[in-house]
């Protein structure tokens, strides 16, 4: 208790700032009585709040005090919280001076541009306008949100696309669905702020979309998606807000007596009675749940987004899609409320046309924005599954119709009005579609007879129940299509012995298993066009080699596939030529043996000098599993990964290449260079390599390090990485391969001849240097003074290189779109 005092305590003294204002808040509160439902003094909206009227009055000093005053508890519990967090974090990011100015300049300007529009739109007559316009506002939330999306520009990559992606989403979803004069003040505000942060952090760079991974793309939009979700929800707990999609809550405001209501509508058909019909068919349980159906499938699809799952784009496009369908749904039921004197103000030409335009672009955009990055979203479910959840749903909705067409049919006499059969059928689609989709439009009959009212409200939500049960099961479903085996199976065999210094590679998603019979020997694989690529050696016994090989081509073979071992290290190369296959070069490895190691001698001047520099500095490392990581640490890597991404305009390379999402596995290890205070500098992720069940190698994998950490860093942390596997016994360190590089050759050795094959390796090897640096990363490498090692690509057919070739950089660059493709042209020619 008292060191998490003590933290806050050092925070506050970090913000003062922001901790003023919070205080601020709160004796604003009790001076002008704001704090409790009672105030001290009369109508402190009218003296210190900001809206059309008060500006119209002169009363300029409104649009200051605003700022400082929150109009009720709950928002001066916000505010609070708010500054302390928020505001907190734009006076970290930008200092107290760059605070003060966006504060004063987004808020008041923010109000100033608000109330304005305002103004303009009711002198118009603009329906949300006239709406708000004598309203009032207290509301220190304006210059919070301005303060916040101004020091965006002074953060990191990562959470300046985040800040401003999830703030811009709840803002627009509180405009649309609450709609009163505070959202669209924020939102003004928020512009503004970005504008200004611009300004402010002089960025030179023109204003471009950021590259994010593929983990934190699914992330955003996942995001994106569960924000709209929730606006719904907005809409029912504010039933007096002007947002356009608003009109939702009002068919839950207040429903008239059944059993009053049938009776005295019984064989009447007056408006009144045609209303007040539409309204009870509304009422209940049943129905409210299934208002709430589109929110609940998509806050699921927006799980199965952030777990990648292709099924879960299309859900959410579809629901969206709906949504906009729905919005010109809702005009009618709106203007049958008014009609009916449910209240609210009329609508004209104008103000639907606004509220169609606004109600349908946002869908249709998140839609689209999808559809666009399903790049990001490659996890496919079998087709089992699909065919299994389409076979269910369409059967239960069968099922269910007939259940609602039998019972309705033997007490048809119980329907007010009186009820067809016909009319019966043409209402079955009714009972299984959100209310807000049909309201009132249609003919309406309302049954009266306990069981069928049962089973009239019931069968739609009952539907929908087994519809989500049956889309979480997709979700849950793996593509079984090429995949044999299983991954935990596949590492036991990884620890048992074999596979070489990459065979951990294996193990990350995307590849698929093969086994043998007698389940003595592995393949990690993946198919892509028909080439089935494996991922380094196969995991066996050096004297099954041969066997295994072609026991996993004739498995590739019965599937119409064409093997390629890529990544295959020198012993096996004998195992090809029995089989009649050929190889090529594809990298060199560099192999350091801790063992062994001696970092004496001017070869290892620079590593020393790395090491000695380091320690002087007082880094220190941290040799751990990713599940190890303190909540703090695992954020800084996530950062540090994410701002090395975002700095590239050039497509994410996978295959033999892992990312953050590899270094979670509790087998891997990673060494972190840390600061005096703590602060990460560096990371560098190691795969294991065991022979009974007992490391005795790691290969390097994922490196990265913090923009401002010292030179020499990642030196510092390899050689720390190599000195402590000597403690431990470690024989080999392998610092990976090296694609399309050559070995330095040994004194009075000579080159290989050349072939049109290696020509095209050299070539290739030249073109991509200046986008992928992977000469440069090799001359790197070269610094720890390593052995080299050539890694090959086998293959039976000569014929098939041009679909290899393909797969290969397919497999490298899975998702790679047209802009990035041309990014990579212009960054070839630009340095070439």
């Amino acid at each position: 208790m008292s060191a998490t005092l003590g933290f806050f305590v050092r925070y506050l003294r970090t913000i003062p700032l922001s901790a003023g204002f919070a205080v601020l808040l709160i004796v604003t509160s009790v001076v002008t009585g704001t704090i409790a439902d009672f105030v001290y003094l009369d109508a402190p909206e009218e003296t210190w709040g900001v809206g059309v009227e008060t500006a119209s009055n002169g009363q300029w000093w409104t649009f200051v005090t605003a700022l400082f005053i929150p109009g009720d508890p709950a928002q001066l519990v916000a505010g609070v919280l708010l500054s302390l967090v928020l505001l907190g974090t734009a006076e970290l990011a930008m200092g107290a001076r760059r605070l003060i100015a966006s504060f004063l300049v987004t808020g008041v300007l923010g109000l100033v541009i608000g109330v304005f529009f305002q103004w303009i739109g009711s002198l118009a007559g603009e329906w949300w306008a006239v709406g708000t316009s004598l309203d009032l506002t207290l509301d220190p939330l304006t210059p919070i949100v301005g303060s916040l999306l101004t020091a965006s520009a002074f953060l990191s990559a990562l959470w300046r696309r985040r800040i401003r992606v999830v703030s811009f989403s709840i803002l627009l979803m509180f405009v649309l669905y609450d709609g009163d004069s505070s959202n669209s003040y924020r939102l003004s505000a928020a512009v503004l702020g970005l504008l200004l942060g611009r300004l402010l952090a002089r960025r030179g760079k023109p204003v471009a979309p950021q590259r994010s991974s593929h983990g934190e793309a699914r992330v955003l939009l996942a995001t994106i998606v569960a924000v709209t979700a929730v606006g719904p929800v907005i809409a029912l707990i504010n039933p007096d807000g002007f947002g356009p999609f608003a009109a939702a809550s009002e068919l839950f405001r207040t429903f008239p007596d059944a059993a009053s209501t049938t009776s005295e509508c019984a064989g009447v058909t007056s408006a009144h009675c045609v209303h007040q019909l539409a309204l009870l068919s509304l009422a209940g349980p049943g129905p409210l749940l299934l208002t709430f159906i589109p929110l609940v499938l998509l806050l699921i699809a927006a799980w199965g987004l952030r777990k990648g799952r292709r099924f879960a784009l299309w859900l959410a496009v579809v629901v969206n899609i709906a949504f906009a369908l729905l919005a010109w749904f809702s005009l009618d039921v709106m203007q049958t409320l008014q009609t009916e004197g449910a209240g609210g103000p009329s609508l004209d030409v104008v103000d639907y046309v606004v509220w169609l335009g606004s109600a349908v672009v946002v869908p249709i955009v998140i839609s689209a924005m999808l559809v666009a990055r399903r790049a990001h979203f490659g996890i496919r479910a079998p087709r089992e599954a699909l065919i299994r959840f389409t076979l269910v749903s369409c059967v239960s909705l069968v099922a269910l119709s007939a259940l609602y067409l039998i019972v309705g049919w033997l007490t048809l006499g119980s329907y007010v009005p009186d009820a067809t059969m016909e009319q019966l059928a043409a209402d079955v689609v009714r009972r299984f579609i959100p209310v807000n989709f049909l309201g009132t439009t249609g003919h309406v009959m309302v049954p009266r007879d306990e069981v069928t009212r049962v089973v009239f409200h019931w069968v739609g939500p009952l539907f929908w129940a087994i519809v989500v049960a049956g889309i979480l099961r997709v979700f849950a479903a793996t593509d079984q299509t090429v995949r044999v085996g299983d991954p935990q199976r596949f590492r036991a065999l990884l620890k048992r012995g074999g596979g070489g210094t990459m065979g951990w590679m294996g193990t990350w998603p995307g590849n698929v298993y093969w086994f043998s019979a007698d389940g003595e020997a592995a393949v990690a694989y993946r198919v892509i066009n028909d080439i089935a690529i494996t991922m380094s050696d196969p995991v066996c016994r050096d004297d099954r080699a041969t066997q295994t090989i072609r026991e996993f081509s004739e498995f590739c073979d019965t599937n119409s596939w064409t093997p390629v071992f890529y990544s295959v290290h020198p012993q096996f190369l004998r195992s090809f030529d029995d089989l009649g296959w050929q190889y090529m070069s594809v990298g060199e490895e560099t192999l350091m043996h801790p063992v062994t190691l001696d970092m004496a001698g001017k070869p290892w001047q620079k590593v020393r000098q790395a090491l000695n520099r380091g320690i002087k500095e007082g880094l220190t490392t941290q040799w751990l599993s990713y599940d190890d990581l303190t909540l703090s640490q695992a954020n800084q890597i996530n950062a540090i990964s994410e701002a090395w991404v975002s700095e590239k305009e050039l497509p994410e390379m996978g295959f033999t290449l892992g990312a953050l999402e590899e270094i979670k596995d509790r087998d891997v290890r990673l060494m972190l260079a840390l600061s005096p205070e703590g602060t990460i500098q560096a990371v560098t992720s190691w795969l294991p390599m065991y022979r009974d069940g007992v490391p005795v190698g790691y290969t390097i994998d994922f490196m990265r390090r913090a923009d401002g950490s010292m030179n020499g860093t990642m030196e510092f942390l390899i050689a720390s990485a190599a000195l402590a596997m000597q403690k431990d016994g470690i024989e080999v360190l392998s610092l990976s391969g090296a694609p399309l590089a050559s070995k330095p050759l040994a004194p009075g050795e000579e080159p290989p001849a050349p072939t049109v094959m290696t020509g095209l390796l050299e070539f290739l090897a030249r073109t991509l240097e200046p986008a992928y640096g992977f000469s440069t990363l090799f001359r790197f490498k070269a610094k720890f003074n390593p052995t080299y090692e050539t890694i090959y690509m086998a293959y039976a057919d000569p014929l098939e290189l041009p679909a290899i070739g393909a797969a290969v950089g397919k497999a490298y660059l899975p998702t790679v779109s047209a802009k990035e493709a041309v990014s990579l042209v212009r960054t070839l020619a630009a340095r070439r």
